[in-house]
């Protein structure tokens, strides 16, 4: 059974919003979303999905399908979501970047994936600065829509946001 809760991030750069299409061997082929995947608890089964493990996992999973590094605590909440069959959303905001970096990076991890003879995870980005423009790239991650409306009015959901959903309380 999936895990009921995913993390992405949203990786803003000078051109928009990373986002990337599911290559062929994804659960969502062609599909467009944000960088992210299933947060499993870490190490042995049943140990809470903590704060910091949820920041770390979000960033391995920008790292591993743009080729873009992050640092875990650089990371913000930006948005908490409940999508179909009650999976939760925890998305996280990275630094802004210059998108000639982000295409260099996922170039080259393009590469590295065809030198082994497998498929990268996100086989095309694009950058976005609306919904709008997100619709005109084709199907998309139910859930993205809103994010990326979100993003581009300048908001942002605060830390406590993330400590009432994780039980702790406190703002």
């Amino acid at each position: 059974m999936p895990s009921p809760v995913f993390v992405t991030v949203l990786q803003p750069t000078d051109e928009g919003l990373v986002v990337g299409r599911g290559s062929a061997t994804t659960a969502g082929p062609g599909r467009w979303g944000l960088p992210g995947g299933s947060a499993e608890p870490p190490g042995a089964a049943g140990l809470p999905l903590d704060e910091a493990a949820l920041r770390r996992h979000a960033a391995r999973e920008l790292a591993e399908e743009t080729g873009v590094g992050a640092e875990p605590g650089g990371l913000t909440l930006h948005a908490v979501t409940r999508g179909e069959y009650g999976k939760v959303g925890l998305h996280f905001l990275a630094p802004r970047l210059p998108a000639a970096l982000v295409r260099s990076r996922h170039r080259d991890l393009l590469a590295a994936h065809a030198a082994r003879g497998d498929e990268p995870e996100l086989d095309r980005l694009a950058f976005v600065r609306s919904a709008a423009e997100l619709y005109g790239l084709g199907p998309q991650a139910a859930y993205v829509p809103q994010l990326v409306a979100r993003w581009a009015a300048p908001q942002r959901a605060g830390e406590g946001q993330l400590r009432n959903f994780l039980g702790r309380g406190g703002a």
